[in-house]
């Protein structure tokens, strides 16, 4: 919904919509499988360029104790800490929210997305499982009263 909402507020702004994929990428980057993997991808395409400085693109070493990595591992992308992309893909996101006027429109783009979230979440039947243990004590009280009979 809230994608649809920010469709809609974009068509006319172009320099919104950049600002958009920035603030996804910087998001995604947030979880460990998409962040290695764009870390991967974007060090391929490099070293078919530049073999040298794909070199340079490679994490550090992490110690290893007592024939074990550390239990806490850092995530780098492209040689550099997770954080340094997020931190850079976030404020590029926010300066170009700001260019394009569009901070308005993505403020009222999530209060109607989380809007929508809250109504449907208030107003949908009971979950599945509660629904089907229900149904099985039924059909065990049904079953008992023709087992009697």
């Amino acid at each position: 919904m809230i994608i649809v909402i920010l469709a809609l507020g974009f068509l006319r702004r172009p320099l919104a919509i950049v600002a958009a994929l920035l603030t996804a990428l910087s998001i995604a980057i947030l979880n460990d499988s998409f962040a290695g993997s764009f870390s991967e991808k974007v060090t391929r395409s490099v070293r078919q360029i530049s073999p040298h400085m794909a070199a340079k693109m490679r994490p550090p070493h992490t110690p290893v104790i007592r024939g074990r990595p550390s239990a806490k591992r850092a995530i780098y992308i492209c040689g550099r800490p997770r954080w340094m992309f997020v931190l850079i893909f976030s404020t590029a996101s926010l300066i170009l929210w700001f260019l394009s006027c569009g901070l308005l429109t993505v403020l009222w783009a999530f209060a109607f997305g989380l809007l929508g979230t809250i109504l449907h979440a208030s107003f949908r039947t009971p979950n599945l499982k509660a629904r089907l243990n229900t149904f099985r004590e039924e059909f065990r009280a049904v079953w008992r009263n023709y087992s009697e009979l």
